[in-house]
Parts: structure tokens; C-alpha cells; sequence
């Protein structure tokens, strides 16, 4: 699943693939924006780690869950 996290008074934001499903992006952002947990803490699909603090956080985009396809058309 793709994610894009837009980070504040940044430029740039963070995007990556990720194994988890769209109900656990969404329950970790849940915990960061509730106060649950300082820190919204993900992992990409190659085991890198991301860690934003949740103060820092402008938005969250999960992506869909289908694996991209590669090649060519026709």
C-alpha cells in the first residue's frame, strides 16, 4: 500500500510502500492525533523505519492496497 505523510513546515513529504493494511495506518494515526502516542511510528515495505512527531504531522494519505503493475502495454 502506498503512503504519502505530509509533515508541517516542510517541503517535501514522506512516501513510501508499506505491508500493513489501511486499518493499521489508520489505527497508528489515530493513536499519534489522540495523544495516545507522541510519535507516529511506520515501517516501509524494505523494514525501513519512519518516525513523526505527532505534533508535526499535516496529513496522512493511505493509498490503495494493490500491488502496482510493471511492464508494458500492448
Amino acid at each position: 500500500m502506498d503512503l504519502r505523510i505530509g509533515i508541517q513546515n516542510s517541503p517535501r513529504e514522506l512516501s513510501f510502500e508499506t505491508s500493513l493494511t489501511a486499518a493499521e495506518v489508520e489505527q497508528a494515526v489515530s493513536a499519534a492525533l489522540s495523544g495516545q502516542s507522541p510519535v507516529l511510528r511506520l515501517t516501509d515495505a524494505k523494514g525501513t523505519v519512519y518516525v513523526v512527531p505527532a505534533a508535526a504531522l499535516a496529513y496522512v494519505e493511505i493509498g490503495t492496497e494493490e500491488s502496482r503493475k510493471i511492464g508494458f502495454v500492448g
